[in-house]
């Protein structure tokens, strides 16, 4: 029982180092997938005495979409994906050899009064067959902030809605660019037009982690298990 215990404490700590694991799950910080923003443009300074300033000035006909950092900009989530893929391999494999009894002065060799003769086969069939099935739908309305503005005008957006529901808290988070001429005249955009759009649709509390198995579960189902 001790012995049992010890491996069991010694694999939970194996398997919590991250650099154990044969393939790493994919990070939402990749660099590689890094957006490449342009160099800023430096901003001129006017000293003009006023109050009124030409780079946040609106005309009497202009819309109120946000175009300035700090501004408010609402996002609406339509996500929908789907994807399905199927395969299918078979393959078989028959082979036969064979030698005839060895003839010498017209009489078939023999040892021990058993002819010299050889034969062989030899048969391999493989069948796999996979299937995979996904589908995801997030709908609903998140507004962010204005983080950056870009030096060719396109806008970086970041933000958060959190909501506690009895003993657990759901939250929103999103992150991406967006053009201006993506705007609507309600100052909305809708997600599928942001670009490096990173939301994500979580929660806290009881009810997420009553959907997660305990550590001792992803032991024995994890690649660590040799049974």
């Amino acid at each position: 029982m001790r012995n049992l215990l010890s491996m069991l404490l010694l694999g939970s700590l194996i398997s919590g180092l991250p650099g154990c694991a044969s393939l790493q799950e994919p990070s939402p910080d990749d660099p590689y997938f890094a957006p490449l923003p342009p160099e800023p443009a430096p901003r001129p300074i006017i000293r003009n005495g006023s109050l009124f300033m030409q780079s946040h000035s609106n005309s009497l006909y202009s819309d109120n979409k946000a175009r300035h950092e700090g501004d408010i900009i609402t996002v609406v989530l339509r996500e929908k994906t789907q994807a399905s893929k199927q395969a299918k391999t078979e393959t078989a494999k028959d082979s036969n050899v064979s030698f005839d009894p060895l003839n010498i002065g017209g009489r078939n060799a023999s040892i021990g009064g058993n002819v010299l003769q050889f034969g062989s086969s030899s048969s391999q069939d493989f069948t796999g067959d996979a299937k995979a099935d996904q589908s995801n739908s997030l709908v609903g309305d998140i507004s962010v902030n204005v983080l950056q503005v870009m030096s060719n005008g396109n806008l970086v957006i970041r933000g958060e809605k959190w909501l506690t529901l009895n003993t657990g808290k759901e939250y929103i988070r999103l992150t991406g660019v967006i053009r201006p001429q993506d705007v609507d005249v309600n100052n909305t955009v809708e997600s599928t037009k942001i670009a490096n759009a990173r939301i994500e649709y979580s929660g806290t509390g009881a009810h997420h982690g009553g959907q997660s198995p305990g550590w001792l579960t992803r032991f024995f189902s994890g690649p660590l298990w040799p049974f």
